[in-house]
């Protein structure tokens, strides 16, 4: 079957790159709300794009047709925001935090998240979260309707009880047991299973095809 997106209408072409993309890792996002308040925001929509210099990107949407989300307003504002990993042990917390609240409630305090201070930017951590990134904003990329937001890494943290070897930065990532979206309104996935496929150099695929002359 061939889609043509020209054809197609915005939430069809989401049921497909969503149902295809997969998994995709979850952006747990805490930003500050004008009062100073913390707003967090869970976003799918996410992955890291580089290295020299650690960038990462979010596409944030907006409420209904024009009016943009918090999270993509406060970044504005500010220039900062921090980006969690979600845990199985969060996901309820998580998922808590994508409800649409009316104005003045908030997610933090409905989801029972305790908040710890960043160490290079002024928005606060989700405690209990495993590891995550603090970032500025770099810049912001409207394409139609949607809304690219590209952070700098400024620093990252993971909790001491994930690391292996510190100096080698090598991380237990398989503990970590983070969750990742999947197909459909409430489709996610675990990341314990891992398997193992190493990188195959040139020589050895030049040994094995002289192998199988």
């Amino acid at each position: 079957m061939e889609f043509d997106f020209a054809r197609l209408k915005p939430q069809e072409r989401y049921k497909l790159l969503t149902a295809l993309v997969v998994p995709r890792p979850i952006a747990w996002v805490t930003t500050l709300n004008p009062d100073g308040s913390v707003n967090a925001a869970p976003f799918s929509f996410f992955n890291v794009m580089g290295s020299d210099p650690g960038v990462l990107v979010i596409s944030v949407g907006n409420h209904g047709r024009a009016r943009p989300k918090d999270t993509a307003a406060n970044i504005r504002r500010s220039g900062f925001f921090v980006v969690q990993m979600v845990s199985e042990e969060l996901a309820e917390a998580m998922n808590l935090t994508a409800t649409e609240f009316p104005e003045g409630v908030s997610e933090v305090a409905v989801a029972g998240l305790e908040l710890a201070p960043s160490a290079q930017v002024p928005v606060p951590r989700i405690a209990r979260a495993p590891a995550g990134f603090e970032c500025k904003l770099h810049s912001v990329l409207e394409i139609g309707r949607n809304r690219l937001v590209i952070g700098e890494v400024l620093h990252a943290f993971v909790q001491d009880e994930f690391i292996a070897d510190a100096e080698r930065y090598h991380v237990k990532t398989e503990a970590l047991r983070l969750i990742g979206r999947m197909h459909g309104r409430g489709g996610y996935t675990r990341t314990r299973e891992i398997f193992e496929m190493p990188r195959v150099s040139y020589e050895e695929w030049q040994a094995r095809q002289a192998e199988k002359a």
